[in-house]
């Protein structure tokens, strides 16, 4: 069975994009990265995700974006609130973290030398009205094109590494019936970007506002709660 690396968030679609991978018959690595997220109520969801989908291992690596600022979510700036599609899709949201996905995957580029994976699964969406740069397929294929001149295996043509996400042009209903069709126990997942100091969901933040939205349009109840 191959390996691959998924970077796992514990959010809705980096549990998705879990399954997915094991559906394809790869044995699972997650990969969380705790890099001073103002939401890292999401790493316990990732532990319990991880679990839940059965994957060969679990790892959470320490960083400190903070250090680098610019994001509402590694700094004291306010994170938007009650924005509807338009406002959303208008600008990238000051909860762009400069670099993350750039970061993130040559984590899990690093992480999957060690483990003789050639396979990185990553649960970015293009169609977010979040808009981020680094969800974009042509970031994605820049990646890869990256990781084949960038690793020991690749230069000594053993593999190609592929950078794979299923998700990418799927829209959250999509994503949402992916996961009920996967098994995925949606309950698990956190999806909120700014929790109440009690620890439960704003359910205002985009990602709260597109979560809500997604499992009213897919017709399901959703099973978090204060997710």
């Amino acid at each position: 069975m191959r390996r691959a690396v998924v970077l796992l968030s514990g959010g809705l679609d980096s549990a998705v994009t879990l399954a997915s991978a094991r559906s394809s018959g790869f044995e699972t690595y997650a990969l969380s990265v705790d890099y001073g997220q103002r939401h890292a109520r999401e790493l316990r969801s990732a532990g319990l995700v991880s679990a839940q989908l059965g994957a060969a291992g679990h790892r959470t690596v320490s960083l400190d974006l903070r250090a680098i600022g610019g994001s509402a979510l590694t700094g004291d700036a306010a994170v938007p609130k009650g924005r509807t599609a338009a406002g959303m899709a208008a600008s990238i949201p000051p909860t762009y973290v400069p670099a993350r996905n750039t970061i993130l995957l040559g984590l899990a580029l690093g992480y999957a030398e060690t483990l003789g994976a050639f396979d990185l699964f990553i649960g970015a969406n293009a169609l977010d009205y979040a808009g981020y740069p680094d969800c974009r397929p042509e970031f994605l294929q820049a990646f890869e094109a990256l990781a084949n001149v960038a690793t020991k295996a690749s230069v000594e043509n053993l593999t190609r590494l592929r950078v794979h996400a299923p998700l990418v042009q799927m829209t959250k209903v999509q994503v949402i019936r992916e996961g009920l069709r996967l098994g995925v126990n949606l309950a698990l997942t956190w999806s909120c970007y700014d929790p109440t100091p009690g620890g439960l969901a704003c359910g205002l933040c985009d990602a709260c506002v597109l979560r809500r939205a997604g499992f009213a349009d897919a017709g399901v109840a959703d099973p978090a709660s204060g997710a």
